[in-house]
């Protein structure tokens, strides 16, 4: 017999190097953790946060060391039974020969490897568990729902709030236990109290009982799973078409879960009863019987119900609990009949077939919709603002800009808004530096606003009339500090601050009438301070940057600006939030204040169907200036807080919103004094917030299939709408599909007055184009969050987004114009589609069609409006123009720019001589097709279009056949029929196609 081989030892030099690195990794890592966690430490004291801090920080620590305690102690608990319960005397068979080496190994180091289990044991464990900590603040705060669910009668907060911390608990327990069995078999196995090829007993007595207790506790477990499996079937996707328990999971899983519950208690009692016993034969067997019971009753059982009971008369046997997944589904995303107001619009139409008289006559009459409807697009501006107003290259506006409303001199109106921030990224080669990133160039500068029903007249025309704009911000909007500290597009970190008397170093904003600039140094509230050495040496760790330390520009009185994203800033403030995509700035009393959405989520309400966050959040625009939330899933959402950012001071708040929403209660108690009354919003404030657009997305996508209230419609989904795909974008993105986003509106809704400002939305039939419903959601602060559902008949072929684009685009002179804007040179950009309900039986489709030149500085300008009513076709330079073209001269003196409203912002518009009344029988734009959308006004404009056609038809058969000279010439008549078209329309004429 060999004799066993031992394991080398490390010389003493070997120990000495392999601690050395050891310590260091520790000390750094240990260094690094604790700088992250005191910066963190000091962001929560500068914003007054610290309560949510500490209770994140000692809850998660809790968590850790009870689940690691717990996990790594008694794992490393039953694995030195297992070595204090080995045998004294081991056969010396192959096995035991072969093992002995081992053991000899473990022997002189058993305490070492001991404690290693359980440290890295309880390491993971604990890691795990402290991402649990919400799990345990809701349960520890829950409070109850008032409501109950209609399975076994019990609170929803039990569901909510208990249940997944109750399914965590066992999640632990079933990893200790299995942790607890595999040490014990492995370690009996070492010191031969298993011997697997040893004849005789393979077990000792003490390895028995001790394998014979874990086993007996993790059937136990099972069996408490088996009892909360019960609770589960409120979340069962079994249905398909519909969430929660089904007939079959009701009248078949439910009692086999509860017949599984007695098994498994029967079994566990044969594993401890194997402790006297001592004879694997009867836990064996009742073992095999619970395994047979679970496939037999727990999963063959179910399905022959379902194949055979059920499917052939779904509709019947599952209608009982289609309909509680309706109520709880609307419950859920707050979308029952309190919520939302359904009405049938538009009855008397026959789709295209539409009284225009009767729609003449409301549109005349209409003083709160068609003056605000909207021409300029915030998805498509971002160039002109930056174009018009960007002023140095350091400032940037981001690709969406926002949509708000203002009440100016007693006149509400919807504006197009931006903030003239610091863009990181723009700052030149010989700006990038860090005393020029970090200490100089340090905050944007100005607030711009747009009415977005006006644009600019004049020599160029087609711009956004900014009225409030420049710098320093001047305009009808009373802006007292524009300073923006804190914003989308600040990326880096800020060093501010100077003491007393010293030179002013932050530029502010270029000197007026010189090419010199104005400094500034920061006196706001915000930032943290790092006067002393202690703090700049944090920095200097935190950010790896020794500039800290070393330049001049850290001094005693200096501050550091970070997470300056006003989203990151809420989401740190509020961990216990998902936040809103799409913060808008907004001036309350004087300052520039960024507000933001925040929602209390969960994904355990009973029968409520499951929605992935960032997926439903996502559309067209959601990749150009919209951040999506996070794709996790969830069933339950409500808009309970809105938060606020101060642009220069960076100062945090969050508002209770939603005062009846039970989980932002249970975060109330966890979290007290971090969330503030409603009643401390100012009404300016409240009269800025704005309906969600995230959480509309949703709500609209709960609509497309949830509006129908009877089981047998659900169920056959014959009255299914869906959300159209957005017809403006290019074709790659109609190919993928992407969902039209909604659009902020200010209008009057059927059966109101006043124009209120909303969130809409229309949406089609089921794989069809026609249009089956128009949604809006209130923002009005008397209204608020009131949807309304305007749900058109659905035997009539009224026209969806797509099928209107369709009809503009095929137009005769909206064709040829988009022949002649889409050139080398320029390219025609479709602004948003807006729908608008007029009166109580038509909808207005309304769309601005910019040109944008190709070269690198050029933006959009707005040259046409169109207009589609009924199938009608109304496209000219105005809306007031194209309506005329629909309705009849005279239908558009409601619109805001039948005179020419905007004018120049550095100069008044030139005096025009009076012109006299049309001919209400001719268009009012020659340059415009009549309501039909054919032909031209004038003999000279029908013939330079036609020369156009003739010209591109000459040039696409030159290009055919190769014909070099055949297409210079073709050029040529095409250049001079554009030019006879500018001559016959009086307007710029466009750049020319080439080949």
């Amino acid at each position: 017999m060999r004799p066993p081989v031992s394991v080398p030892t490390l010389s003493r030099r070997a120990k000495v190097v392999i601690g050395s690195i050891a310590v260091l990794l520790v000390l750094f890592t240990a260094i690094g953790t604790l700088t992250n966690v005191y910066v963190d430490y000091l962001w929560f004291d500068e914003t007054g946060y610290t309560e949510v801090f500490w209770t994140e920080l000692q809850t998660r620590a809790l968590l850790f060391a009870v689940a690691g305690v717990a996990t790594g102690g008694l794992t490393a608990l039953a694995v030195y039974l297992a070595y204090r319960f080995r045998p004294a005397f081991r056969p010396m068979s192959l096995e035991q020969q072969n093992l002995e080496r081992y053991r000899q190994s473990l022997e002189p180091r058993r305490s070492l490897v001991l404690t290693a289990v359980a440290v890295v044991v309880g390491l993971f464990a604990g890691f795990t568990a402290q991402g649990s900590w919400e799990t345990w603040l809701t349960f520890r705060n829950a409070v109850p729902f008032g409501e109950v669910d209609p399975q076994f009668g019990l609170d929803l907060s039990f569901f909510v709030f208990e249940y997944p911390f109750y399914r965590l608990l066992l999640s632990f327990g079933f990893a200790i236990v299995l942790l607890s069995l595999i040490g014990s078999v492995l370690t009996h196995y070492v010191f031969g109290g298993l011997r697997l090829q040893t004849p005789g007993q393979k077990l000792t007595g003490a390895a028995m009982v001790q394998l014979s207790v874990l086993l007996g506790l993790f059937v136990a477990l099972k069996a408490l799973a088996y009892w909360f499996d019960r609770y589960s079937l409120v979340y069962s996707d079994r249905g398909e078409l519909f969430a929660g328990a089904s007939y079959t999971d009701v009248n078949a899983l439910l009692p086999a879960k509860t017949i599984l519950v007695f098994a498994a208690v029967v079994c566990a009692v044969a594993f401890f009863a194997n402790v006297v016993v001592r004879n694997f034969r009867l836990p064996a067997a009742a073992l095999v019987l619970l395994l047979l019971s679970s496939l037999v009753i727990g999963v063959a059982y179910p399905a022959i119900v379902q194949q055979f009971v059920v499917r052939p008369s779904a509709n019947e046997r599952e209608a009982d609990y289609i309909e509680r997944a309706i109520a709880s589904t609307r419950a859920a995303y707050g979308l029952t009949d309190e919520d939302v107001d359904y009405r049938d619009f538009a009855q008397e139409n026959t789709g295209d077939d539409v009284d225009t008289d009767a729609a003449l006559a409301e549109l005349r009459g209409d003083d709160a919709t068609i003056p605000n409807a909207r021409l300029l697009d915030p998805n498509v501006l971002a160039g002109t603002f930056t174009a018009r107003q960007q002023i140095r290259n350091v400032y940037g506006f981001p690709e969406k800009l926002d949509i708000d409303r203002y009440t100016i001199d007693g006149e509400t109106r919807d504006y197009v808004v931006a903030v003239r921030e610091l863009d990181s990224n723009s700052l030149s080669e010989n700006q990038d530096t860090w005393i020029n990133r970090h200490t100089v160039y340090t905050h944007g500068n100005g607030f711009v606003a747009a009415p977005a029903n006006q644009v600019v007249t004049g020599q160029e025309g087609g711009e956004p009339n900014f009225t409030s704009r420049d710098l320093p911000t001047v305009g009808d909007i009373d802006v007292e500090q524009a300073r923006i500290y804190y914003g989308e597009l600040i990326e880096d970190y800020s060093v501010v601050g100077a003491p007393e008397g010293a030179t002013a170093r932050e530029f502010d904003r270029p000197e007026d009438g010189s090419e010199g600039e104005v400094n500034n140094t920061y006196d706001g509230e915000g930032g943290v301070a790092i006067g002393s050495f202690f703090r700049q040496l944090t920095f200097a760790i935190y950010y790896r940057e020794r500039n800290f330390l070393l330049s001049g520009a850290v001094n005693d009185a200096s501050k550091v600006l970070y997470v300056r994203d006003p989203r990151e800033r809420v989401e740190k403030a509020a961990p216990f939030l998902e936040v809103d995509g799409d913060p808008y700035p907004a001036v309350i009393d004087g300052r520039v204040t960024w507000i933001l959405d925040g929602y209390t989520t969960s994904d355990a309400y009973p029968y409520a169907e499951p929605m992935e966050l960032g997926e439903a959040t996502t559309d067209a625009l959601t990749g150009t200036g919209t951040t999506a939330l996070p794709n996790e899933q969830f069933n339950y959402i409500r808009n309970s807080v809105k938060a606020t950012v101060d642009a220069y001071s960076g100062e945090v708040r969050l508002f209770e919103w939603d005062t009846e929403d039970p989980v932002l209660q249970a975060y109330k108690a966890a979290f007290p004094g971090v969330i503030e009354d409603r009643d401390q919003m100012s009404e300016e404030l409240i009269g800025h917030v704005r309906y969600p657009e995230d959480l509309f997305k949703l709500q609209r996508d709960i609509l497309t299939r949830y509006h129908v209230t009877n089981p047998g419609d659900f169920y056959s989904q014959n009255d299914r709408w869906a959300v159209p795909a957005d017809p403006t974008q290019s074709q790659e993105a109609a190919a993928a599909d992407e969902a039209q986003p909604p659009y902020y509106i200010l209008a009057a809704r059927p059966g109101e007055g006043d124009a209120t400002f909303q969130l809409t939305s229309a949406l089609n039939a089921f794989r069809r184009q026609n249009l089956s419903a128009f949604i809006s959601a209130s923002s009005d602060p008397d209204t608020y969050g009131q949807i309304q559902v305007l749900r058109l008949p659905g035997n009539t072929p009224f026209r969806g987004p797509q099928q209107v684009q369709q009809a503009f685009n095929t137009n005769d002179q909206v064709a040829r114009d988009l022949t002649l804007f889409n050139s080398e040179d320029s390219q025609a950009v479709f602004g948003n589609l807006l729908t608008l309900p007029i009166g109580a039986n038509g909808l207005l489709y309304v769309q601005p069609l910019y040109v944008e030149g190709t070269g690198e500085n050029s933006f959009p300008l707005l040259r046409k409006v169109l207009v589609n009513y009924g199938g009608q076709v109304g496209y000219a330079n105005t809306l007031s123009e194209a309506l005329d073209q629909v309705f009849g001269a005279g239908a558009g003196d409601t619109a805001t720019d039948s005179d020419d409203a905007g004018t120049t912002p550095d100069e008044e518009e030139p005096p025009t001589p009076e012109t006299p009344p049309a001919d209400p029988s001719a268009p009012a734009d020659p340059t415009t097709p009549p309501a039909d959308g054919g032909g031209t006004a004038t003999p000279e404009v029908d013939q330079a279009l036609q020369d156009v056609d003739a010209a591109l038809q000459r040039l696409e058969d030159a290009q055919r056949s190769g014909d070099f000279a055949a297409q210079g010439q073709a050029l040529a008549d095409l250049q001079r029929a554009v030019e006879a078209y500018e001559a016959a329309t009086g307007g710029a004429a466009p750049a020319s196609p080439t080949g």
